[in-house]
């Protein structure tokens, strides 16, 4: 199975309020876990929310700190072998400090795989004709009223 990419996001809640707020500290981590000199661009959106946005010869990172949620919003994209997606986001738990951590992994660009179909399945009931539907009804709830 070749695999073009690989793509890790995380989600990390309660973090660490004083490491939230300091958008150069980010992105001087940031450059640590990847490891060579990445192009970041970063903005203060709104108060206490940051965007961090890396783009490195192999990939990419996405930052979005919520200060005021204490929440922490990652993504991660490689297509180089030696870059493990893993490695940079456990430097990415280290410095946060979050209380719970979601994570999704993704292979991402499976060109081998033979069926591009997605697998859903339906259950579909034959409908019947009912003869004198709205005679029985009645009766039915006629018998009802009666008891």
């Amino acid at each position: 199975m070749k695999i073009l990419s690989r793509q890790l996001t995380l989600d990390l809640y309660n973090c660490s309020a004083k490491k939230l707020s300091d958008i150069e500290e980010v992105k001087k981590i940031l450059q640590e876990a990847i490891g060579e000199e990445p192009k970041l661009t970063s903005a203060k959106i709104d108060g206490e929310r940051l965007a961090i946005i890396g783009a490195f010869m192999e990939g990419h990172i996405a930052l979005h700190v919520y200060g005021d949620l204490r929440y922490v919003a990652a993504d991660i994209f490689t297509c180089a072998e030696n870059i493990e997606p893993e490695e940079i986001a456990s430097v990415l738990r280290k410095y946060f400090k979050p209380d719970k951590v979601k994570s999704t992994f993704l292979n991402r660009g499976d060109l081998n795989q033979k069926d591009m179909k997605p697998k859903i399945t339906t259950r579909v009931a034959p409908l019947r004709r009912v003869r004198n539907a709205g005679e029985k009804v009645v009766r039915t709830l006629v018998r009802r009223s009666k008891d």
